[in-house]
């Protein structure tokens, strides 16, 4: 029996240690420009690790920076977390820029591949216009003594001092809180100041420089952190390493809010609308235009935009729609072109990082779209000429042929259908004869006339 117990606590001891080398680190990923998609997948993230009671949350980020209030709703989850949160700027050449700086800031442990660099956090407003260092209200006239019949501040000028001082006192609470050079977070911000991986470390802004994930696991193996003010020991030897995917509702919104999709699928959306304008009952482009226009004004809710850009996007989208109902020949087209490119350019020429435009993609969509307006007078000027497709214009005219022998009334075979036909003289089998006019559902006919040699006109 006593071999029994001693097998018996051998087992559950191996079993102990199994399950203790299972511990799990959840990697999440920032790339690019950070928005409301982003903060979206970070905060499930983070609540995933959280549900499966892992080792540690290792963020690794490549970002120019992104919007300020999906920023402020990552920091809350981060610092909201009970498990830790160490954010890696990797690979070789990346960089946490702007919000990116932020986020790094907050983590429990600051991390950064060599060859990265991380600050130029000044904040910048929707209309691109930075919280620059000369806004900030900082002259030798203000404080006591200042000369109350000095002239007032601007408005404008209030508002950059305002966001800059909100931002310059949350990174320095967020460095101050993990122990780091808080002087140095707010040059990142006051004067955009930026630092190397090596320079980070020196000056006590990073905790790690890893050139690997693995390596980082390495390093941070034992590592003490303060989590929610409770000291963790991290155990990071033999972990499992889970990358965590967005799910599918994450994956949709990333995809669509983006400036250039946006554009696309609102011009899919007029030019659907289009298509069932001109064919009624095609059903399958209004369907398409209605969702692609849905979703196009749904991303515009999440994406910086100017509004009068948008006012001219909307401009040139509807005299691009009026050139389809109400043909121009082309000048309610091009000019609604026009109105789309500028707009498009003055839209996302917000200044903040991540959530531009390249030019060179609004002129080809430009192209596109003015060969599609060519395509349309074409097709106008084509079904001009053609003539009445439909009615008694679309009889009259008509060349038909005789079904039988007949005298006064008989049958002719017209547009693929047997009508009764009346005509003054007689007609023969298989003779063409031409429409000239209409007596209810009788169209009267009369032979094609033909020339001979000669330039006499003959009846056959």
């Amino acid at each position: 029996m006593k071999s029994i117990a001693v097998f018996a606590a051998l087992l559950l001891s191996v079993v102990a240690g199994t399950a203790s080398a299972q511990s799990n680190v959840v990697v999440l990923e920032i790339e690019g420009g950070i928005g409301v998609a982003t903060a979206d997948y970070i905060i499930s993230g983070i609540e995933y690790a959280q549900e499966t009671d892992a080792e540690l949350i290792i963020i690794e980020i490549d970002t120019p920076g992104g919007l300020m209030a999906p920023m402020d709703d990552i920091i809350k989850a981060i610092l909201g977390s009970s498990v830790p949160v160490a954010t890696y700027v990797t690979p070789a050449g990346a960089r946490a820029a702007s919000a990116g700086t932020y986020i790094l800031m907050a983590s429990h442990i600051a991390a950064m591949a060599p060859t990265t660099r991380v600050g130029a956090a000044t904040p910048v407003s929707l209309t691109g216009d930075g919280a620059t260092p000369d806004d900030k209200g900082e002259s030798e006239g203000e404080g006591e003594g200042e000369d109350e019949t000095a002239p007032a501040t601007p408005a404008g000028t209030d508002l950059k001092r305002k966001v800059l001082n909100d931002a310059l006192a949350e990174i320095r609470s967020l460095a101050e809180r993990h122990g780091r050079n808080a002087e140095w977070a707010e040059k990142a911000v006051r004067d955009a100041a930026t630092l190397t991986a090596r320079e980070a470390l020196e000056q006590n802004v990073i905790e790690f420089v890893a050139a690997t994930r693995a390596e980082l696991l390495a390093q941070i193996d034992g590592h003490e952190v303060q989590v929610n003010s409770e000291t963790i020991t991290l155990a990071t030897n033999n972990v499992v390493v889970e990358e965590y995917e967005p799910n599918w509702r994450i994956k949709i919104l990333s995809a669509i809010a983006n400036p250039e999709i946006v554009l696309l699928l609102g011009l899919i959306g007029i030019y659907g609308l289009m298509y069932e304008g001109w064919n009624p009952g095609a059903i399958v482009p209004g369907v398409v235009g209605v969702i692609c226009l849905l979703l196009a004004a749904y991303a515009l809710q999440v994406l910086p935009v100017n509004y009068a850009g948008l006012a001219l996007i909307i401009v040139g989208l509807a005299l691009m729609t009026a050139e389809a109902f109400a043909p121009s020949f082309g000048a309610l087209g091009l000019g609604g072109i026009a109105a789309f490119v500028f707009g498009a350019i003055m839209m996302f020429d917000s200044g903040v990082p991540g959530f531009g435009i390249s030019l060179v993609f609004v002129i080809g969509l430009a192209v596109v779209a003015a060969l599609l307006i060519i395509w349309l007078v074409g097709f106008i000027l084509k079904l001009r000429r053609r003539g009445a497709v439909s009615g008694r214009d679309s009889i009259i005219g008509g060349v038909a042929t005789a079904m039988a022998d007949f005298s006064g009334e008989g049958n002719v075979w017209l547009e693929g259908e047997a009508w009764t036909a009346r005509s003054t003289v007689p007609i023969s089998k298989d003779q063409q004869v031409r429409v000239t006019d209409m007596d209810g559902l009788v169209v009267v006919v009369e032979p094609i006339a033909e020339r001979d040699a000669g330039g006499a006109q003959l009846q056959t």
